[in-house]
């Protein structure tokens, strides 16, 4: 398993900007597909976007598509999500999960080593 620290989340207004980061340890980064979820409150988590081992393919959820842009940095062992106009129904925490091998995915079983999540919250 890796570990993966996200950072990026904060406060914005409705149509801003964020960009999030994970970082995973290890040496294996590049063998794993990526992916971002978020859990607000009183909700279950949920699929935003994945990204292939080496960054060919990308899948995102309906809410975020168009909006969101899902990439990697395999030499940094770095993902990243940048959300561009922010709505204030994307307030969550938002997490970073690695799946070891396989296809992309978008089901939270699909991935085995989490982040602890980092806070993004759109004010109206």
């Amino acid at each position: 398993q890796v570990q993966l620290v996200e950072s990026g989340g904060g406060l914005v207004q409705a149509g801003a900007s964020l960009r999030l980061s994970c970082t995973a340890s290890g040496r294996t980064f590049s063998t794993y597909v990526m992916g971002w979820f978020r859990q607000a409150p009183g909700k279950e988590r949920e699929f935003v976007a994945a990204i292939s081992n080496l960054g060919f393919n990308t899948y995102y959820a309906d809410s975020v598509k168009g909006r969101s842009t899902i990439s990697r940095e395999n030499a940094k062992n770095t993902v990243y999500l940048q959300m561009n106009s922010l709505l204030p129904e994307d307030t969550a925490v938002y997490y970073c999960a690695a799946r070891p091998g396989g296809g992309l995915a978008s089901k939270i079983f699909d991935f085995s080593s989490w982040g602890q999540g980092t806070q993004v919250t759109v004010s109206s």
